[in-house]
């Protein structure tokens, strides 16, 4: 009833009609007050003092009595203030759910003051996907196609204005006008900003009593079931989740385009970009992956003709190399026959074609995902978002200290100094660079712990080198949930005004700790693994443990073999836990609420309580936010870009994992989890800038790995100096030990190095070193530069959406225009626009020839 809304009139303004309106004759909007059902529920939990199994001292019991008695003074001020503010409620008994929604009214002041966008007219659906209009164009049929039930409108829209309620479309359906997701947003901002308690002690909005237990949950509702409708004609229309169920989290349809327009409409803008992003990525992994496997094929036949390789598998003992260790024993060239030929099958010459082929693949994906992003972001209407109509967190308007006037909008808003911030953002840095550092020490760790394993186990190194790695894997993913724990008290800690802002900086945080954590290891076998060995008799050390060699194959074989473990190897346990711990949890979470009201039953008698709709999604897991999922895909596009070189074969397991990534999360998103706030967003946010960073270290990577790592350089200088069919080309590889070292011992043996038997560098270790940076050199400044000219010849913004933009900033216009009911009436004769200028006035008055209608007097033209 309209009696809730006269709070408004004190604390909020004149916006909504106060009791005194109401009175005197309040409008339309008010009497025909619409109800919508439930769109958010709060839950928690009472059990009774007999049944609690409360156990302990009286001190203890003492202490749990004063907890709960504050929880139940904070959930009643909270309530209080969420009816003060006109919300509807309907509270169900036993485990309390209080379903909440929001009046007309409250919806229309909420939706001016988040300016909601809404339609101003209707436009044809032009969904279409680029390779959908280029087979449409060859005449080739579209097997990725598919139709989609209730494919949603495309609207011109603009910023919801309630006195112009009348110019946007639908406004005479108050049932339908907002849509689902708005109403959720606007819901959550109640939540999120009513205060409780004390502002000094931050005592204000539901993420707060959350995370004190005096909710046990707070969601918005789905929209029925996830269950696919049976087929015939009496199966009614499905619902929008049964419809992306079907249409997009069933595993049949893999090779099927997303709905990302229903996505979009059900979960809002942030979740619409995350799988618009993934959908994209995946679909360009399939030309990089192709490629790929063609390379690694090409190397399983380079293998057989290798000359290096078979001159050292006929070598038998004519090449006798010097021990790994004081104990170890000397060992033969030809015993590494088939660890050198999987070595080959990476390092070979078409590994400088697929590095830079995937450097420049990096830059076309990364400049047509801006173009991409940009038609979403005008299609989904957010292509402003940040700059202009993003608002302040709740969560920071709730706890700012202070109020300041934008010198933009030029109303106030909170406020937190900007120098306190800064100081919080510095001491967090000092805890983050304190993690990693002690993330190099574990680093530094694992590499001695394999080095003194490879020596009391020389004989099986290989084995030793699988094993550190899983153990590297294991540590990584622990150290993982410790540091992103912490890294979220941090940037609350930091105050960030807008939620954009706060998610930058989380994901800046966790990503520096996760790429040093992930990269760190394969960056020492690629870059610093045997290259600061020293030489027999003069071996040099750290921390009293020799510097650990690369393996009798290479370090390109022991780089391919990190990244399978670690990229390989993460996806399965990733989409192990995404199928099986959801699934579990769930089963756990129903089974716990289940043993706590097996005497429940409905209210009314209508619904069982086990079978209510919010019931049934409060046993669903809560939704945790895209960082997991991003993060995911992030580290993966690193591995497959930074390290290409040394696994040719790693786009394709990317490839193959993200056909099952899509898919699994969209069945989280529809079966598993409960339905998120709808958030808006302007695209994947600062994820972009970090996928600019890994595509620039990605080259810078990949010249040094081929230069300084690979064999590639070596055998060209030596087929273009010494033999063009590469026979000698180990015996040139290889040098004879020190004369002091062969006294000590009494044999010759030979190691990997350019020195003469005196110790000292060769002529031809510096004319290979000259080589070397020459090609860093000549390879860096040609792919970027080819990528320099591809991102000035594809521009960032469609030319389509340009005009599209352009053509919705003027139908704004005009709907919105303050002049133009009263420009139309002052055509017609029946109004006289009036401003307020004397000498306005005057030339009105010496104008007229008539007197002034009096229409024209009561018209709200005259204010």
């Amino acid at each position: 009833s309209c009696w809730t809304y006269s709070w408004w009139r004190a604390e909020r303004g004149p916006a909504l009609p106060s009791s005194r309106d109401r009175q005197a004759g309040a409008p339309a909007s008010c009497h025909e007050l619409y109800l919508p059902a439930a769109d958010f529920v709060l839950v928690w939990e009472t059990v009774p003092r007999e049944l609690s199994g409360q156990k302990g001292s009286r001190e203890n019991r003492a202490l749990q009595e004063r907890s709960t008695t504050i929880h139940r003074t904070w959930r009643k001020k909270f309530l209080d203030k969420l009816h003060a503010a006109g919300l509807h409620m309907e509270k169900k008994k036993v485990v309390h759910y209080l379903l909440l929604s929001a009046p007309w009214s409250v919806l229309c002041y909420y939706a001016e003051e988040l300016q909601l966008r809404v339609p101003l007219q209707a436009l044809p659906n032009q969904t279409s996907h680029w390779s959908d209009r280029v087979l449409r164009q060859l005449g080739i049929p579209n097997a990725m196609a598919q139709e989609v039930p209730s494919l949603p409108l495309d609207y011109y829209t603009c910023p919801f204005k309630v006195n112009k309620l009348q110019w946007f479309l639908g406004s005479d359906k108050q049932d339908t006008f907002f849509s689902t997701t708005q109403r959720h947003q606007i819901l959550y901002e109640i939540l999120a900003t009513t205060q409780y308690g004390c502002s000094k002690e931050r005592e204000v909005g539901v993420d707060r009593l959350l995370s004190e237990g005096v909710f046990a949950a707070a969601f918005p509702l789905h929209e029925g079931s996830c269950e696919a409708l049976p087929e015939g004609p009496a199966s009614g229309s499905p619902s929008p989740r049964q419809v992306l169920f079907q249409y997009w989290a069933n595993w049949r349809k893999w090779s099927k385009y997303q709905p990302l327009d229903h996505v979009r409409k059900y979960f809002g803008e942030k979740v619409a970009f995350y799988f618009a992003w993934l959908g994209f990525y995946t679909g360009w992994l399939l030309p990089a992956a192709v490629t790929g496997t063609v390379v690694f094929i090409a190397g399983i036949f380079l293998v057989f003709s290798d000359v290096p390789a078979q001159e050292i598998c006929e070598s038998k003992e004519q090449f006798r190399m010097c021990p790994l260790c004081k104990s170890c024993p000397y060992w033969q060239l030809s015993d590494t026959c088939s660890t050198f030929m999987a070595g080959r099958l990476f390092d070979h010459g078409g590994t400088i074609f697929f590095s830079i082929f995937m450097s420049l693949w990096a830059v076309l994906f990364l400049e047509f995902w801006k173009r991409t992003n940009a038609s979403l972001a005008h299609r989904w209407d957010c292509s402003e978002f940040e700059d202009i109509e993003e608002r302040p967190r709740p969560q920071f308007t709730a706890m700012a200290p202070m109020t300041i006037i934008n010198p933009i909008t030029g109303a106030e808003e909170p406020y937190f100094p900007k120098r306190s911030r800064i100081h919080r953002i510095v001491a967090g840095l000092v805890v983050i660079i304190m993690l990693i550092a002690m993330v190099v020490m574990f680093v530094v760790s694992i590499i001695l712990y394999r080095t003194v394993v490879a020596i009391l186990l020389s004989s099986s190194g290989y084995f030793c080198g699988w094993a550190c790695s899983v153990v590297n894997l294991f540590f990584i993913l622990i150290l993982s949930k410790i540091y992103i724990s912490l890294a979220h008290l941090l940037t609350k800690w930091e105050m960030h005004r807008t939620q954009t802002k706060y998610e930058d900086a989380f994901t800046f945080k966790v990503f520096v700790f996760q790429f040093v954590t992930f990269y760190s290891f394969p960056m020492y076998i690629a870059f610093f693994k045997g290259k600061f060995v020293g030489y027999p008799g003069n071996y040099r050390s750290f921390l009293g443990i020799r510097n650990e060699e690369c393996s009798p194959g290479g370090c390109f074989i022991e780089l391919a073999q990190e990244l399978l473990v670690i990229m390989v190897g993460k996806q399965i346990i990733n989409n192990v836990q995404e199928v099986a711990i959801p699934k579990l949890r769930c089963w756990w979470h129903k089974h716990k609420l289940l043993s706590t009201k097996k005497k429940a039953v409905g209210e009314g008698g209508l619904v069982p309580a086990e079978q209510a709709p919010w019931v049934v999604n409060h046993q669903l897991l809560a939704f945790e936010g895209l960082f997991d999922e991003y993060l995911e895909m992030v580290l993966q596009f690193g591995f497959i870009t930074i390290f290409v070189a040394a696994c040719p074969l790693a786009p394709l397991f990317a490839l193959l994992n993200n056909w099952v990534e899509i898919r699994l999360d969209a069945r989280k998103f529809v079966c598993d989890y409960r339905r998120p706030v709808a958030e808006r967003a302007q695209g994947i946010g600062i994820w972009f800038s970090i996928l600019e960073v890994i595509t620039h270290l990605a080259v810078i990577s990949n010249a040094f790995l081929i230069a300084f790592t690979s064999d590639f350089l070596p055998r060209v200088y030596y087929e273009y100096i010494h033999d063009s069919s590469l026979r000698g080309y180990v015996n040139f590889t290889l040098a004879y030990a020190p004369w002091d070292f062969v006294q000590q011992s009494n044999t010759m043996c030979r190691y990997r190095a350019f020195r003469d038997q005196d110790g000292n560098l060769t002529l031809t270790y510096w004319h290979l070193l000259a080589v070397r940076l020459g090609f860093v050199i000549v390879f860096e400044h040609v792919v970027f530069f080819i990528g320099r000219v591809i991102a000035c010849l594809v521009p960032d913004i469609p030319e389509s959406v340009e005009v599209k933009v352009k053509r919705e900033r003027y139908l704004a216009k005009e709907a919105l225009a303050e002049n133009k009911v009263c420009a139309a009436a002052f055509r017609a004769g029946s109004v006289v626009p009036v401003r307020s200028s004397s000498t306005f006035w005057t030339a009105a008055a010496a104008s007229l020839s008539s007197p002034i209608p009096a229409a024209a007097v009561a018209s709200p033209c005259w204010l």
